[in-house]
């Protein structure tokens, strides 16, 4: 998960700018790596598929793709991070007056996340059986708690590294998980379920971690 990008960085020009047209460029070949990495594991299976066949699906050497991905798994961690990144921008616009479970209703209802990959959600029921994918999906919800909490931090005038802001932040994180993996389940006993189920999934476990613990 990457936080906005900064001037002081050396990513822009200016705090409002966009990434740079490198940062753009880099993005979008570990993008396209990924989707070839996919597409390579749905066709022929995880084992069968190496790092050399996803970077010369795209025209790159071995060598540029393991500059961006240590790993064949890891070269799909962009896809899998796509839901918390877009969930991340969301919060981003979070009205100060509006409370998460609120603000994620109208946020779902005014269009909500990108349209469900079949093959994305094929691949997150793949992290739960093959255990070198199984790192990846983790890794993804690791890298996005510190930019979670950080955006609960500025909300609330706190700071990153107290103890509640990131109890809270595992909370949201861990129900965004828990309900792309359920929408994945589903998905793959109805071929056709609608991309609003995935908003079902994501408000029912957001209310869920509101509701603090029963037990």
């Amino acid at each position: 998960m990457r936080e906005a990008p900064s001037a002081e960085r050396g990513r822009t020009t200016r705090a409002d700018d966009g990434p740079s047209l490198a940062r753009r460029r880099k993005e979008a070949l570990r993008f396209d790596i990924a989707r070839e990495a996919v597409r390579l594991f749905a066709a022929q299976g995880v084992t069968a598929t190496t790092g050399e066949q996803s970077a010369q699906a795209v025209g790159v050497s071995a060598r540029t793709s393991w500059r961006h991905f240590p790993t064949k798994e890891s070269c799909v961690l962009p896809l899998l991070a796509a839901g918390l990144d877009f969930a991340m921008d969301q919060l981003r616009h979070r009205p100060p007056e509006t409370g998460l479970l609120d603000f994620s209703t109208e946020s779902c209802r005014g269009g909500g996340p990108p349209p469900a990959d079949p093959a994305i959600l094929d691949l997150i029921r793949k992290t739960s059986t093959d255990p070198a994918l199984r790192a990846v999906w983790p890794q993804a919800h690791d890298d996005a708690l510190p930019v979670l909490a950080a955006l609960l931090a500025r909300r609330s005038g706190g700071d990153a590294d107290d103890l509640r802001v990131k109890v809270h932040a595992a909370t949201i994180n861990g129900a965004l998980r828990a309900a792309t993996e359920d929408f994945a389940r589903r998905f793959a006993d109805d071929p056709g379920a609608a991309d609003s189920e995935i908003v079902t999934r994501i408000l029912a476990a957001l209310r869920a971690a509101s509701e603090g613990l029963p037990y």
